[in-house]
C-alpha cells in the first residue's frame, strides 16, 4: 500500500444532487490537499463510497456497492483502503462495521469538511472498524473548493443544507440535521466562481429551498437571492428545484416570471393531494392550498413547466384516497412527475401507524399513475412540436440519426426528459436554437434554427 501522500483516491457519489455536491467537496478537499483523485476506482488506492439511506432502494444501492468493494478486496487481487461517507454511515455506520469488516472507515455526513485529515489517519487506524460519527451539523461555504467535470455546462449550487420540516415519513432531519442557510453574500461568490469555470445553468438546490433564510437573523428572501443571481455574467440559465408546497411565495413566483434568466420551471414536490394523507404526513399544507399555488403559479408564470413527485402507499390510503389522488394528476397535467413507493422507515412516526399498504399494491399504484403521466406528458410534448426552444448541449448523442444531447429550460437533468438535436458543429456546452420536430412520451426531438 502506497504512502497516503501518494495514493490515488476515487469517490462513488450515489443518492441525490445534494450528496454530490458533498462528493464534489471532499473530492476539492483532497486534491487542495495534493491528494491526486481519480475517475476509476479499479486503480484507486483509496475509494471512497460517498452513500445514500434515504428510502430502501436508496439503502439497497448503497449496500450492493459497499459489498461489491468489499467482496473485491476480500479476494486480495488488490490493495486499496475502503471508505464509506455520507448518509448510510451517518444512519448505520456502527451496525455495518461490525458486519462489513471490509471497510476501513465510516464517516458521517458532519465530516465532510474534515475529509482530508480522515484520509490522512487512514494508516493510523489499527482496527478495521473505525467509525466517526459527529452532529450532522456541516454547511459549505464558497471557500470549500469542489471538483467539477471540466466539460460541465451545469453546476448544482447548494443554498441550504438539513431540513426542520420534520415529515411523518422522513429521515432527513436525523441524516443531515436542522435546516442551515448559507448568506446571500456566500451563495452568490459562489455562483461568481461558477460563472468563472464556465458554468452556464445553476440549479438551485436544497432540502426545501423555499424555506431558505428563515433560520438567519437577516431573514434573507430567496426572491432577492434569484434576483441578484440573475445579476451574474456569464451565467444564463438559472433553475429552482425542491420548493416545499406550503413555503413557496407570490415573490418568488414573480421573480421566475420577470428575470429571462431564471427558467420558467418549478419543482413542486405535493407527495398527496388528500388531506388525511397530506396531514398523517405532517406536510402542513392543505390539497386546496396545493390546487391554489398550482393555479397562481400558472397565472404569474407563463409558459410554466411544473414538476412534482408523489408517494404512493402511504398508510391508510384507501383506494378512495389513492383515486382523489390520480383524479388531481389528470386534472392537473403535470409537465414531470416522479413517484416514490411509500418506504416504511425505522424511527419515523409513519412507521408506527397502522393501515400500511402491502408492496404490490403500493407498485400496482405507482405504475397506474406513471401510465397515466407518460400520455399526460406525450401530450404536452407533442404541443411542442414546431415551437423554438432553447437547448444546453451536455454530450455526443448514442443514436445515429441524432447528434447530440442536451435539455432545454423545460427540463432538468437526471429527473426529466432530454432533447436529442441534429447538427454537427454544435459545441458540447453551448446553448443553441432548436425547432422542435417530434416529441415522445419524455423526451424532445429538434433541428437547429440558430447560434446566440
Amino acid at each position: 500500500m502506497k504512502k497516503i501522500k501518494q495514493s490515488k483516491i476515487h469517490i462513488i457519489s450515489l443518492g441525490c444532487s445534494k450528496n454530490l455536491i458533498d462528493s464534489e467537496v471532499m473530492g476539492g478537499l483532497l486534491n487542495k490537499s495534493g491528494l491526486q483523485m481519480i475517475d476509476r476506482n479499479d486503480s484507486a488506492d483509496i475509494v471512497i463510497v460517498n452513500t445514500c439511506a434515504f428510502i430502501n432502494p436508496a439503502k439497497e444501492e448503497s449496500l450492493e456497492e459497499i459489498l461489491t468493494l468489499a467482496a473485491e478486496k476480500k479476494k486480495g487481487n488488490r490493495q486499496f483502503k475502503l471508505v464509506v461517507a455520507g448518509c448510510l454511515a451517518q444512519r448505520y455506520g456502527k451496525e455495518l462495521s461490525a458486519q462489513i469488516p471490509e471497510v476501513d472507515l465510516f464517516i458521517g455526513t458532519g465530516e465532510v469538511g474534515n475529509i482530508v485529515r480522515h484520509i490522512n489517519k487512514l494508516d493510523e487506524i489499527k482496527s478495521r472498524r473505525a467509525v466517526i460519527i459527529s452532529k450532522p451539523d456541516f454547511l459549505m461555504t464558497s471557500q470549500h473548493p469542489r471538483i467539477l467535470t471540466p466539460t460541465m455546462a451545469s453546476a448544482y449550487l447548494k443554498i441550504s443544507d438539513g431540513c426542520s420540516n420534520c415529515c411523518s415519513y422522513c429521515v432527513i432531519p436525523s441524516l443531515r440535521g436542522r435546516a442551515r442557510s448559507r448568506t446571500p453574500k456566500d451563495i452568490l461568490r459562489e455562483a461568481q466562481m461558477l460563472a468563472k469555470k464556465g458554468i452556464k445553468e445553476i440549479i438551485i438546490i436544497g432540502q426545501d429551498t423555499t424555506a431558505y433564510g428563515r433560520d438567519l437573523k437577516s431573514r434573507p428572501k430567496l426572491a432577492i437571492l434569484l434576483k441578484d443571481m440573475a445579476q451574474i455574467q456569464g451565467i444564463k440559465w438559472i433553475r429552482l428545484l425542491y420548493a416545499h408546497p406550503a413555503h413557496i411565495t407570490t415573490d418568488v413566483m414573480e421573480a421566475i416570471a420577470t428575470n429571462e434568466k431564471i427558467c420558467r420551471y418549478i419543482d413542486l414536490p405535493i407527495q398527496h393531494i388528500d388531506d388525511t394523507i397530506l396531514s398523517a404526513m405532517n406536510r402542513k399544507v392543505a390539497g386546496v392550498k396545493i390546487k391554489d399555488i398550482i393555479a397562481q403559479a400558472r397565472q404569474i408564470i407563463p409558459d410554466l413547466a411544473l414538476r412534482t413527485s408523489l408517494i404512493v402507499g402511504f398508510p391508510g390510503e384507501t383506494s378512495k384516497r389513492f383515486e382523489k389522488l390520480m383524479d388531481f394528476v389528470r386534472e392537473t397535467k403535470f409537465d414531470h412527475l416522479g413517484v416514490f413507493i411509500y418506504s416504511r422507515e425505522e424511527g419515523t412516526d409513519a412507521a408506527q401507524l397502522k393501515s400500511q399498504i402491502p408492496e404490490k399494491e403500493k407498485e400496482r399504484r405507482r405504475d397506474l399513475i406513471m401510465t397515466e403521466q407518460a400520455a399526460i406528458s406525450h401530450a404536452i410534448n407533442t404541443g411542442l412540436i414546431g415551437s423554438i426552444q432553447e437547448v444546453l448541449i451536455e454530450e455526443k448523442s448514442d443514436r445515429q440519426d441524432f447528434d447530440f444531447v442536451g435539455r432545454c429550460r423545460r427540463q432538468a437533468p437526471e429527473i426529466d426528459g432530454i432533447t436529442y438535436v441534429k447538427g454537427t458543429h454544435t459545441k458540447i456546452g453551448s446553448i443553441v436554437k432548436y425547432k422542435i420536430t417530434a416529441a415522445d412520451d419524455y423526451d424532445l426531438f429538434g433541428e437547429m434554427v440558430g447560434r446566440h
